[in-house]
């Protein structure tokens, strides 16, 4: 965030801070009003004589109630820091041309997302498309003269009824209705989709017209890769005409530019994705997920050698899902990320698989809640940029350098947080009653943490199911740790970071002892001894908001509970969610109507008549990944039983509750206000 919005932001808060200033005491705990003014570092791009760093510096815009988003500079050895780009639009996406002399970059500062470029010598910026749908994967050419991107392509709709009679003069009729005969109709974020493709285009760079080089009936997503040579784009694409059902299935395929022809080059069961050919061209990098219906897959990094079309997987025997990859320098190794026990890490893979594991964590990205997150780059001379965080604090930029030693290059959030009581995370294991299993679990206890007092705990639950919470910053943890509350977190069975085995437990069998393995974190906080038992509060959302509803059905020892955008009848959902086709193939043993009753059996619903737990439920109007319509039978149900509910209704809000600021701040504010109603003993403020 630039001087002047922080500036504008402080001034504003101000009149939230009312009681700090009448006692006139500087604050020295994290509250809502910080949430505005926290940034973070992203995408970060190596200049190609490796000595600076482009990034993206993301911050809280408090007019807009948005992220936004713009392009500073570090320079390695110096470590001077300096704005490229910043102005009051978004610009995003940096891509260097070869040669480092243009910088290709997206900005919605003409009022929609538009494709530039700047030369990086005179600052000038050249306007480069001006098309009604947003670039996306953009890529230079070899020779730098071009750029390649994928976007969204509009195709006319097509009525069912054509003999409409002609409409007289100042008639005011209805809306004429919007015939849906596509599979994937609808989709979280974006709503009722139009019908179209994302297509590739070429564009020079000089200026002109892209140039449309795909006309397909099928979605051409992901990343773009050149041949050396400037004549070819690597992509994966599925071009069965069943393709919105086959949804793990793609393979990689060659574009002729001249041409438009396609020619295949993988063919291996299940989806291939990303591909990236390596600097001399001899070798092509891809991502791989080898398709057996479970609910959780690993994916692992592959290579093709060109010249013959061997395939090697080089990480076949390492049980951790591979995430971002990239090429080094020299073309025998490749720099990848994997998330291992609740943290993003990076490791170096030669081309005979052998994998250093480097001494980094990546993460930090993630405001709202401690997610797994993180990105890395990668200089000719070795040296990694990447993002990380120790927890206190959203992501800072820092280097790696090829022997080791590791520098911090930002301190973005040192004027917010700097001077406050941040408390620390820390680390818990216990032993799952259900089978000895190790449940891995993080706790933070309030700034002024006494352990000879009793505190109120709340148990924070993660979504997915199969995703991962670790050490990681959450600006919703600190502040419910700031009003007074000890908060745990835990990667219960289902977990990602932990191997396939351990994710599949859950397979076709979610919620089950997932629900064990967090009574047995609560337990191992209680039995530190400085946990209120009369205090015990409960809340997650998504994938946490089910084992949340859940976990209610079977015990009455939380106070009260929060369920955040659940899942809470498994028929319902897996005909109103946005991807049906997935969930209903790999999350379910069969379709809804051939298995209802192991759906019901695994419904939060199912339980409604043992829950007495005072209950409110939080979901945006707009999600369609977990409908509202879910959290509405179970306030309904409960309602009926006479249990003490409540549902807060975020308008305009999709799936990402907390993906405006104001939006963060009013779900974990209003989650506070919940658990403080039903609170015994001394209360602590909430604003």
């Amino acid at each position: 965030m630039n001087n002047t919005i922080k500036a504008l932001a402080a001034s504003v808060m101000l009149g939230l801070s009312a009681s700090a200033a009448a006692d006139n005491s500087a604050p020295t705990t994290f509250d809502y009003k910080d949430v505005f003014a926290l940034e973070y570092a992203a995408s970060p791009v190596f200049t190609p004589d490796s000595k600076h760093i482009i990034y993206e510096r993301r911050s809280n815009d408090i007019m807009n109630d948005r992220m936004h988003i713009s392009l500073w500079q570090v320079e390695v050895k110096s470590g001077q820091h300096r704005p490229l780009i910043a102005e009051h639009a978004n610009v995003r996406g940096p891509a260097l041309s070869p040669d480092g002399s243009k910088l290709a970059y997206l900005s919605d500062r003409s009022g929609s997302q538009q494709l530039y470029v700047r030369y990086l010598d005179s600052g000038e910026d050249a306007l480069l498309t001006n098309t009604s749908h947003a670039p996306g994967n953009v890529v230079w050419s070899p020779d730098g003269k071009s750029l390649a991107f994928t976007q969204f392509t509009p195709q006319a709709d097509k009525p069912l009824f054509t003999d409409m009679p002609g409409k007289p003069a100042r008639a005011k009729w209805a809306e004429t209705g919007k015939f849906i005969d596509d599979l994937n109709y609808r989709s979280d974020g974006a709503g009722y989709v139009p019908g179209g493709f994302n297509q590739i285009y070429l564009l020079p760079v000089e200026g002109g017209t892209p140039r449309q080089l795909t006309f397909t009936d099928y979605p051409l997503n992901g990343d773009l890769s050149f041949s050396n040579d400037g004549k070819k784009l690597y992509f994966s694409a599925n071009p069965s005409d069943n393709y919105a059902m086959e949804v793990m299935s793609s393979d990689i395929y060659t574009l002729d530019i001249a041409s438009g022809t396609f020619n295949q080059i993988t063919s291996l069961e299940g989806p291939e994705s990303g591909p990236q050919l390596s600097p001399d061209g001899k070798y092509l990098a891809f991502k791989h997920t080898t398709d057996r219906k479970l609910s959780f897959q690993s994916s692992d990094l592959w290579v093709m050698r060109m010249k013959d079309g061997k395939l090697t997987n080089l990480t076949e025997s390492f049980d951790r899902t591979t995430g971002q990859f990239a090429w080094g320098d020299d073309s025998d190794e490749l720099y990848v990320s994997y998330q291992d026990a609740g943290q993003t890490k990076v490791a170096v893979v030669e081309l005979d698989g052998d994998m250093d594991k480097l001494n980094i964590v990546l993460s930090g990205q993630s405001l709202g809640r401690p997610y797994t997150s993180g990105e890395f780059a990668v200089a000719d001379n070795g040296t990694l940029a990447f993002v990380s965080s120790d927890g206190s604090t959203p992501a800072d930029l820092f280097v790696r350098e090829s022997r080791g030693k590791v520098t911090r290059l930002t301190a973005l959030n040192e004027d917010v947080l700097g001077h406050l009581n941040m408390p620390a995370i820390k680390a818990m294991t216990v032993t799952s009653t259900v089978d000895e299993r190790p449940i891995e679990a993080w706790m933070i206890t309030p700034p002024d943490f006494d352990p000879n007092k009793q505190y109120p705990l709340i148990l924070e639950i993660h979504g997915g199911p199969h995703t991962a919470y670790g050490p990681n910053f959450s600006a919703e943890i600190q502040l419910m740790a700031a009003k007074g509350y000890v908060v745990v977190w835990s990667n219960p069975r289902g977990s990602t970071s932990y191997g396939e085995d351990f994710a599949n437990l859950i397979h076709h069998n979610y919620p089950s002892e997932d629900y064990n393995d967090l009574m047995d974190v609560v337990d191992g906080v209680i039995a530190k001894g400085f946990i209120d038992t009369d205090n015990l509060f409960i809340t997650g959302g998504s994938g946490g908001g089910v084992l949340t509803a859940w976990s209610i059905g079977k015990t009455d020892r939380f106070a009260a509970a929060v369920v955040a955008k659940p899942v809470i009848n498994w028929m319902s959902f897996a005909l109103t969610a946005d991807a049906y086709p997935y969930f209903t193939q790999y999350w379910m043993p069969g379709m809804p109507w051939e298995i209802p009753d192991h759906l019901w059996a695994h419904s939060p619903l199912s339980l409604v008549g043992n829950v007495t737990t005072p209950t409110m439920l939080l979901t945006g109007e707009s999600d369609y990944r977990t409908p509202i319509s879910e959290s509405e039978q179970f306030y309904q149900a409960l309602k009926l039983r006479g249990v003490e509910s409540a549902m807060l209704r975020l308008p305009g809000a999709s799936h990402g509750i907390a993906s405006k600021p104001s939006r963060l701040i009013q779900k974990v504010g209003n989650i506070l206000a919940w658990f403080e109603r039903y609170r015994t003993g001394p209360k602590t403020k909430t604003e």
